[in-house]
């Protein structure tokens, strides 16, 4: 079966939602939030930065362990930029979770008239 007979079943026999066959035009995910992205910004550039700025940690003492600071400062960073890289993680793939399921759930209402391509270039082609 064919996408252009408009039945309501995919070529392998999956069945599209609602009864409605996909197009370019079907929202897979709603409107972003920007504060989820910027916030995994912030912390995968501190994890990036940090480390790299040896002006913070180019010193002897405080010794751990008889250890200078400038070796112990950068193995303390490997288990943080763990932590701050699957926080981000989080961050993101819970805001695209979200993002879906409002898609699923038809979304915000949108303002008659307006397709989900349309933009600051018009119509998509």
């Amino acid at each position: 079966m064919s996408h252009a007979d408009n039945s309501a079943y995919g070529a392998n026999g999956e069945a599209f939602p609602n009864g409605t066959p996909l197009s370019r035009d079907t929202a897979i995910r709603g409107p972003a939030r920007a504060a989820p992205y910027i916030g995994a910004g912030v912390l995968l550039a501190a994890a990036i930065l940090l480390p790299l700025m040896p002006q913070l940690y180019s010193f002897d003492a405080p010794r751990l362990g008889g250890m200078p600071f400038f070796y112990w400062y950068q193995l303390v960073w490997v288990p943080v930029s763990a932590v701050l890289t699957g926080t981000a993680y989080w961050l993101v793939n819970r805001e695209d979770r979200r993002r879906r399921a409002e898609a699923r759930a038809g979304g915000p209402p949108r303002a008659a008239g307006t397709s989900a391509g349309t933009g600051l270039g018009g119509d998509r082609p």
